[in-house]
């Protein structure tokens, strides 16, 4: 073992290196995460581009459909706790009463994600990336009739999406929030200083 300029010992075994070169990349590859974090629609339109080159190679092969399944099977499992919320009022009301304000005098609280939007994000390139490296394998092209698989998908999409619709209106909250709301305070002078007007 070696000193190195910090005077601990540094492994220069083989394993260490590679282990201290995984780290490194590690870190650059976080820190690039990071950086993408605040530019919602440019990480979009890049899953986007993702998408549609595996969505390409599957309509130019004819083939990997199961894979194309599981793919969605499993973004519409994303989906669905990207729409619940953290805490399932189902589940609270069962300890603590009614959780979420359902008058205009209960207290305020926000929707709080189960799967926060940039981890539904990232998993979802991720996936998409995955399923196209699987492409290239053919091990993972299964032949099947894709459309009974298609079929059942959208009837499990529908059955899925009634049961979170239904569930979103018995506990009165909304998944999606469009910016802090903005009041306008401009009101004629008229009307501030209570003059009726015609």
């Amino acid at each position: 073992m070696d000193v190195g300029p910090t005077g601990a010992a540094e492994d220069l075994s083989p394993v260490g290196v590679v282990t201290r070169w995984k780290f490194a990349m590690s870190r650059k590859y976080r820190h690039f995460l990071d950086k993408t974090t605040p530019h919602v629609l440019r990480r979009w339109i890049g899953s986007l581009v993702i998408a549609s080159v595996y969505v390409l190679r599957v309509y130019l092969i004819q083939g990997f459909y199961i894979v194309s399944y599981g793919l969605g099977i499993y973004m519409l499992n994303l989906l669905i706790g990207f729409l619940s919320p953290q805490v399932d009022p189902e589940i609270q009301e069962l300890y603590d009463g009614a959780t979420l304000p359902t008058r205009g005098s209960d207290e305020f609280r926000p929707f709080v994600r189960r799967l926060p939007e940039f981890k539904f994000w990232y998993s979802i390139t991720k996936a998409f990336c995955i399923a196209f490296v699987m492409t290239f394998f053919s091990v993972f092209d299964v032949p099947v009739f894709w459309p009974i698989l298609l079929f059942y998908w959208v009837v499990l999409f529908t059955l899925t999406m009634r049961r979170q619709i239904s569930h979103m209106i018995k506990y009165k909250y909304v998944p999606f929030s469009f910016g802090k709301q903005r009041y306008d305070g401009k009101k004629s002078s008229a009307q501030s200083a209570g003059v009726p007007t015609d």
